[in-house]
């Protein structure tokens, strides 16, 4: 049975950080690449951030850089999302999102990031 469940969601001050996590289980977690995607309310999805399997390649929207980071223990099926210098912008659902080359796709349910004074 597939799982993807996301955790470490939260309300945090604008200028704070969190941590997500994706705990992934019942597929080869090693051989996905993953990523992070978030919407607000009423809003399409907006790809944040993505990570090869290897860990080694990774890439950022624009308006994340330099303040999240993303990364993953293949060891432990569980990709994370560092996030600091949190801005009131950066609230969303925040979901992890995995892929692989024959199309095969899994979704999480979503962590709320509520930054707010």
């Amino acid at each position: 049975q597939v799982q993807v469940v996301e955790s470490g969601g939260g309300l945090v001050q604008p200028g704070g950080s969190l941590r997500l996590s994706c705990a992934a289980s019942g597929f080869a977690f090693s051989r996905y690449w993953m990523v992070w995607v978030r919407q607000a309310p009423g809003k399409g999805l907006e790809w944040v951030s993505s990570i090869w399997s290897s860990g080694l390649t990774t890439h950022y929207i624009d308006s994340v850089k330099g303040r999240f980071t993303i990364s993953r223990d293949n060891a432990k099926n569980t990709l994370y999302l560092e996030m600091n210098s949190l801005k009131p912008e950066d609230t969303d659902e925040y979901y992890c999102n995995a892929k692989n080359l024959a199309g095969w796709e899994y979704w999480g349910q979503g962590t709320q990031v509520t930054v707010s004074s």
